[in-house]
């Protein structure tokens, strides 16, 4: 029988799902955690950040200001890139995400912690660390996977009294206490002392919004933990799925954790990480009003160690449409999502965000060199920021804004996104000042 074609259909993809069932849902199993996995590029994500354009003006009366303070004409070696991240000072508007306890980010994760210290720039935790990997080490036997130990190399390497480190914790986490734990621990205290130590309450990621976290378990951890968790023996062509669920919130029930956070915790900062979702504006302007420090958007550009391809190419709003929603005014307003340089991140200052996070870009440096990548890294996205905030005649990020991009980036988003003549339409309205 002659084999039937499917033209114009995505006819490998069909007998893909014909062969494997469930699991062509995901990305190959094999992948599990020594991959991270993100939004493919050109996905018909409208991610209209990467065809705005920065514009530079002719006249440039901050440029003479600041040669009037220095008395000649000043360059880019004269921007300043301190920042206040979250309550945490910096030495960049930069800070390494959150990415938790896969193999990859757990293999990576003290040399990643280490560098993020020498930058002195912040760094978040990701959750269930503690849970896989111990709080010491225990479930190790050198302890070089565990929280206590990226903790301990980021402090080790710090000198500058600048940056932090932000913990997040999942449910499991919740269970064995780990914010107490920290919060009284003698090898967080200096980080406590000094006021560099957060906790992040954690409401989706970026890279599957209205999920919770997936895994991949053997048979004897899924028995385990099946009175805990969803655990689909179909879904996946090797071992078993476990599933957490979302966790459920509504405006209270956000309010009253923040609270919580803060009542418990009073000399933490309190860090909150919202998903890219339609009502992203909404939450930021409620977590702000409760008192917390910072509130990290990510972006469905955003990457993650294991989530379903659909989730991958469709669910969740691009980082540009969450920038449009999210009104920060004075507030402290964190992004990420598909960070590798400076235009990317200049653009994201410009449109509202104090610092941009450093994920699968963190680990990939790491990867290259254990010794020095991520500080090659950023030392290259520090100078494109000086050079392309120097060029738009500023000298701080902060005094960056939307008139530096073009079209103008500061109207409301448009939900539909149809191709314009020249092949982009911004996700805003305005166009055109």
């Amino acid at each position: 029988m002659t084999p039937l074609r499917a033209e114009g259909f995505p006819e490998q993809e069909v007998r893909l799902r014909a062969r494997s069932g469930p699991a062509a849902a995901f990305p190959p199993a094999p992948d599990y955690g020594s991959a991270v996995f993100g939004q493919p590029p050109g996905s018909g994500s409208g991610d209209w950040l990467d065809h705005l354009r920065l514009a530079p003006p002719v006249f440039t009366p901050e440029r003479l200001g600041k040669l009037i303070e220095l008395g000649r004409e000043p360059s880019y070696h004269d921007v300043t890139l301190d920042s206040d991240v979250g309550g945490l000072r910096s030495a960049l508007p930069l800070y390494v995400s959150a990415f938790g306890s896969t193999d990859a980010a757990a293999g990576l994760g003290v040399a990643v912690a280490r560098q993020a210290g020498q930058l002195g720039v912040p760094m978040v935790v990701g959750e269930n660390i503690a849970a896989k990997d111990g709080y010491r080490g225990h479930r190790t036997s050198d302890g070089a996977r565990s929280l206590m130990r990226r903790v301990k190399a980021y402090q080790d390497a710090e000198e500058r009294g600048l940056g932090g480190v932000v913990v997040q914790q999942s449910t499991e986490d919740a269970d064995a206490e780990l914010w107490n734990r920290i919060y009284s621990d003698p090898g967080a205290q200096s980080l406590l002392d000094s006021g560099r130590l957060g906790f992040e309450l954690k409401l989706g990621q970026g890279a599957k919004p209205g999920l919770g976290g997936m895994i991949m378990v053997n048979g004897e951890d899924g028995a385990r933990l099946a009175d805990r968790y969803l655990v689909d023996p179909d879904a996946v062509a090797a071992d078993l799925l476990r599933s957490s669920t979302p966790g459920t919130f509504t405006q209270e029930i956000l309010a009253a954790q923040i609270r919580l956070m803060r009542n418990n915790f009073p000399r933490a900062r309190v860090w909150v990480k919202l998903p890219p979702t339609r009502d992203v504006g909404e939450a930021a302007r409620l977590a702000w009003a409760e008192g917390a420090d910072a509130v990290t958007v990510e972006g469905a550009e955003a990457g993650t160690g294991w989530a379903p391809d659909a989730f991958l190419r469709h669910m969740g709003l691009p980082l540009a449409d969450c920038l449009a929603l999210v009104d920060p005014g004075p507030s402290c307003l964190l992004v990420s999502g598909r960070m590798w340089e400076g235009a990317r991140a200049v653009k994201c200052l410009a449109l509202g965000a104090r610092a941009i996070g450093l994920g699968r870009a963190a680990l990939l440096a790491v990867d290259e060199s254990a010794q020095d990548g991520l500080i090659a890294l950023v030392r290259c996205i520090e100078l494109e920021l000086r050079l392309l905030i120097s060029a738009l005649g500023k000298y701080r990020p902060g005094a960056l804004s939307a008139e530096d991009t073009w079209p103008r980036a500061d109207g409301p988003p448009v939900v539909a996104h149809e191709p314009s003549v020249a092949g982009v339409q911004p996700s805003w309205q305005g166009g055109l000042p």
